[in-house]
């Protein structure tokens, strides 16, 4: 539909200490082959007999290296950690790559190099406090896990949020006034937020990630700027989606890198969240669109449950636009 008034659409086994391999029996995360065909003009090959992608992982505060394979998504993907380490699923806030800190750099996204070390941070202690809300922002950044949980990926300097020193980045929210938000989405709970009465006190409910001993530190405000590191070393990544398939994919161009980074930018603006892959969607749909109005309807038929308002959409065209020339 053209730029107007947006619509919200109806809305077993324990695995083994292993070194870094990948075998080539059975189907399994992120199969290569991102297209119908493949590079001759033929199908691609049956999935079972597509090389299986396998991929290492830890728990962040401290284990044993499990050896994980066979996921198409986030969820899977958490499934896959627990029963490598005989945990429950909904123990697992978020996963970082390639470091056990809590570091959002490095924060799990829409794409794992097939190099990366998992690292996985899990439920710790749970925390409840009173705010008292004396500007209309709190200052918080919220992003989810893909699998149910909103938590907190930055916290802005001289903010409310700053001054409550035991509120920390990757804190889990888990209830705001009593109310349980677990598989809230993350833009709804930073509404949530932004829409507390200024000049009033309410109550959250907070888990933060479990910690070893010497991650028991100051906490940190968060990322003040992206890392200029690549996360993995290979040149391909397994892009996970959270509808259809997993796919292994290309490094992000130059191009992809500084639309993402610009698009996610404008989602803390305006929605107060960060999400890459949500981003890297919005990038890969604007790609090839010739004007606004074409974006806007492929973005109603995609992501037509976000509701993006207008202003957003004119901005994340032109931010895509802008990366296509080099701008910034």
């Amino acid at each position: 539909m053209p730029l107007g008034p947006w619509r919200k659409k109806k809305s077993t086994k324990h695995e083994h200490l292993v070194e870094n391999e990948e075998v080539s029996a059975g189907g399994g995360a992120g199969s290569p082959g991102k297209a119908a065909v493949n590079g001759a003009g033929l199908p691609p090959p049956p999935a079972n007999l597509r090389p299986k992608l396998v991929f290492h992982t830890q728990l962040a505060h401290g284990s044993p290296t499990g050896r994980i394979e066979g996921f198409t998504n986030v969820k899977e993907l958490y499934g896959k950690i627990a029963e490598a380490f005989n945990i429950s699923p909904p123990e697992i806030m978020f996963c970082t790559l390639n470091t056990h800190k809590i570091d959002m750099d490095k924060l799990l996204g829409g794409q794992i190099g097939l190099e990366d070390f998992i690292f996985a941070h899990i439920r710790g202690i749970k925390k409840e406090l009173e705010v008292h809300k004396t500007e209309d922002a709190l200052g918080l950044t919220i992003t989810d896990n893909g699998a149910g949980y909103a938590f907190i990926k930055r916290i802005k300097e001289g903010s409310v949020a700053d001054g409550v020193k035991v509120i920390c980045i990757g804190d889990q929210i888990e209830c705001i006034n009593g109310k349980n938000i677990v598989g809230t989405r993350h833009y709804e709970v930073a509404r949530m937020l932004k829409e507390l009465p200024k000049n009033k006190t309410f109550t959250l409910k907070l888990v933060e990630p479990m910690k070893a001993f010497e991650m028991l530190e100051p906490r940190s405000k968060g990322a003040t700027k992206p890392s200029d590191d690549k996360v993995g070393t290979g040149r391909s990544t397994l892009r996970l989606r959270s509808k259809g398939p997993a796919t292994v994919e290309d490094e992000p161009s130059e191009f992809e890198e500084k639309a993402v980074k610009k698009v996610d930018d404008l989602l803390e603006s305006y929605m107060g969240i960060r999400d890459t892959e949500l981003a890297a969607t919005m990038v890969e749909v604007g790609r090839d669109k010739i004007n606004p109005d074409e974006f806007a309807m492929a973005l109603d038929e995609t992501l037509g449950d976000f509701a993006f308002p207008d202003e957003f959409v004119f901005d994340v065209w032109g931010a895509i636009g802008d990366a296509k020339m080099g701008r910034f």
